[in-house]
Order: C-alpha cells, then sequence, then structure tokens
C-alpha cells in the first residue's frame, strides 16, 4: 500500500483525471487572439515544418509534455507511455517532481526514463521551496545524473503549497539559493510555475539569478489549489481553497509580461493549453516551446499508442492554423502579421 508521498502522486493523478480541478471563471487569455485567414497561402501543406530546437537539441515540434508526476504505480505506467510517445513524436518531455525519487525507493522507474526517450529534451524536475527544507545543488546534480536529464526546472507552487495538508510554507530567502544552484549544477536550470504563472517582474529575478529559461505555466487549465482542495482532510483549508478558485495570472497575459521584461529568455508556455490552435497563438506572441499535461495525461493512462494519437492531433491542429496563415515554418508562425490580439491587427501596422 502506497503512502506519504507515493500516496499523494497516485492522489493528484486521479483528482486531475476524474474531477473538475480547472480555477472557476479563469481562462488562459488566449481567447483574446485570432489569426487572419490568408485565402493564398502561396505553400504546399506538405512542406510545412514544425522542426524547432531546445536546450540546444533539435526536436520535430515546438511542444513539451508538461511535468506532471512520478513516484506511484500509475506514475509509472503513465510517464512510460509519455516518453515513448515523445521519442517517437520528437517532442521535450518533463518529469514530475523528483523529490520522491531520493526520498523513496518505491517506483523509482517512473523517474527513470531515458531508456525510452533517449534522445529527446528531458527535464527534471524539483520544488524550488525545498531549498530551505534541506536540498542544494548537491541533491539536484543528483536528481539530474540519477535521471540522466538535459535540464532542471526549479517549480514555484507557494499557493498549492499552502492548500496541502502538510505543506512546505518557507519561501523566504530562496534567492541566493537558486543562483547557488544554478551555478553549480552542470546542466541549464529552468523555472515553472505550476499553474498561477509567473509574470515579467518575478522572471527577471530569476533570470539575474542564473535560470536559463522561464516556464511560465499559467492560469486557465488545472488550479493546484483545488486539487488540494480535494485531497485535503482540514475543513477550514477546504473552505479557505474556495476563495482562491479563480486566482492566477492568465498564460497570455503571463507571455506578454515575460516577454516585455526580458526580450531574448527562452520562454516555454504553459497553463490550460489544449489544441494546436493555442500553441500557434503562444507561439505568436512569444513562446518558444508550447506544453502539454493534462490534455494528454488521459490517453498515457491507457497507451503510448494513445499518447500518440493525441500528440498527432495537436500538431496537425498546428499544421492547419500555419497553413491558415500560410506560415511555412516555426519562425514564419512567430513573425507573422497575419494575427488581431485585443482586437488590433498587427496587419494594419504595416
Amino acid at each position: 500500500m502506497e503512502e506519504g508521498i507515493n500516496k499523494r502522486k497516485t492522489e493528484h493523478i486521479r483528482h486531475c483525471l476524474t474531477d473538475n480541478v480547472e480555477g472557476v471563471n479563469k481562462s488562459t487569455g488566449l481567447e483574446g487572439i485570432s489569426f487572419i485567414h490568408n485565402a493564398l497561402p502561396e505553400i504546399n501543406f506538405d512542406d510545412i515544418d514544425l522542426g524547432t530546437s531546445f536546450l540546444d537539441k533539435p526536436i520535430k515540434a515546438p511542444f513539451l509534455v508538461s511535468s506532471m508526476t512520478g513516484g506511484s504505480e500509475l506514475a509509472e505506467k503513465i510517464n512510460q507511455n509519455l516518453a515513448v510517445a515523445a521519442e517517437e513524436k520528437g517532442w521535450a518531455i518533463g518529469l514530475g517532481s523528483t523529490r520522491a525519487l531520493l526520498e523513496s525507493d518505491a517506483h523509482k522507474d517512473s523517474f527513470l526514463i531515458r531508456k525510452q526517450a533517449p534522445t529527446v529534451p528531458l527535464i527534471a524536475n524539483i520544488g524550488a521551496v525545498q531549498l530551505n527544507y534541506g536540498y542544494g545543488a548537491a541533491e539536484c546534480q543528483r536528481i539530474v545524473d540519477l535521471t540522466g536529464a538535459d535540464s532542471i526546472v526549479m517549480h514555484f507552487n507557494p499557493l498549492q503549497e499552502a492548500v496541502q495538508d502538510g505543506g512546505d510554507l518557507n519561501f523566504e530567502g530562496l534567492l541566493p539559493k537558486i543562483e547557488k544552484v544554478c551555478r553549480e549544477v552542470t546542466v541549464p536550470v529552468g523555472a515553472k510555475e505550476v499553474g498561477f504563472g509567473i509574470d515579467g517582474t518575478v522572471a527577471k529575478k530569476l533570470y539575474d539569478a542564473g535560470v536559463s529559461y522561464i516556464d511560465v505555466a499559467g492560469a486557465g487549465g488545472t488550479s493546484w489549489s483545488q486539487v488540494e482542495k480535494l485531497r485535503s482532510q482540514d475543513p477550514l483549508k477546504k473552505a479557505a481553497a474556495e476563495a482562491f478558485n479563480n486566482w492566477g495570472i492568465p498564460t497570455k497575459d503571463c507571455i506578454v509580461s515575460v516577454k516585455s521584461a526580458l526580450s531574448d529568455v527562452p520562454l516555454v508556455s504553459s497553463g490550460g493549453m489544449k489544441t494546436g490552435m493555442d500553441a500557434a497563438k503562444a507561439l505568436t506572441i512569444g513562446s518558444d516551446l508550447v506544453g502539454f499535461a493534462r490534455t494528454l495525461l488521459q490517453a498515457a493512462t491507457e497507451s503510448d499508442r494513445a499518447v500518440v494519437e493525441t500528440m498527432e492531433q495537436i500538431e496537425l491542429e498546428l499544421k492547419m492554423t500555419m497553413f491558415g496563415i500560410g506560415a511555412r515554418t516555426i519562425g514564419d508562425l512567430k513573425n507573422t502579421k497575419r494575427v488581431t490580439i485585443m482586437g488590433k491587427s498587427l496587419l494594419e501596422e504595416e
């Protein structure tokens, strides 16, 4: 029987699969972006190229299997299916929090997926707050070495920890510790939220501390305060969590804010991404990579083939969007003027 951190990981997955865990009346903000149809695209659909790179590795599409899980029996099946599919489709892939890898001998194989995904960028993951609870550069490096990861991302989740029973609440004085990790770990260190968003001011502090890339993980998808509310045995916390059911910075606003503060920072956009058109919108306003999580989760409980089919639909939706505006490459898409943002057409500025 699973206990402690392993039990929590299974509960997280089950709630995300079976319950309504999205924020209330909270969207990504991407609905305020639309594309201007091009009746004469002057490209061959079959020539559309989704290829790009991340962490100096080529990938076949500008997509990331976002950090979701690890450290449980169910997570082992999910991560291996995701890894097989990511390798086949050429997507980058992130692991769920790898703290469980160091703290428990149970289900280590749920994190050791390099064998299933030998060539794509692999991102390990640790909670930034753990730097105040005994973790440091040495532990982060050990995680990288164990997983064979190309990078480690630190996740920032203060609101989730506040709702979680027994959550880690000391977020004081983290920046100098983050800087030390960035300086001493041998792979690039990233920073991500878990669904409430990172704005430009916070992103700049992290970048100045040595973080190599930002994953905004904005609001509009899974709300981890709602997930933890469902898990909680504390009636006071369950009631308080209701006040935060629409908390967070919409993903679109995160992208705009971070790009305004740090125009050249590699930017990953996750948080409520459901379709290839969502991805196209995020790429158009400044993202370099787009992360999908719960959109892939159900398929990952079934088989690697089911994940591949979901990925292929997302890729087709992106290609159709690009065809509809006459963009043959991801670079063309990122530089297109055939887009309207909050009612303002970029074509009209030409």
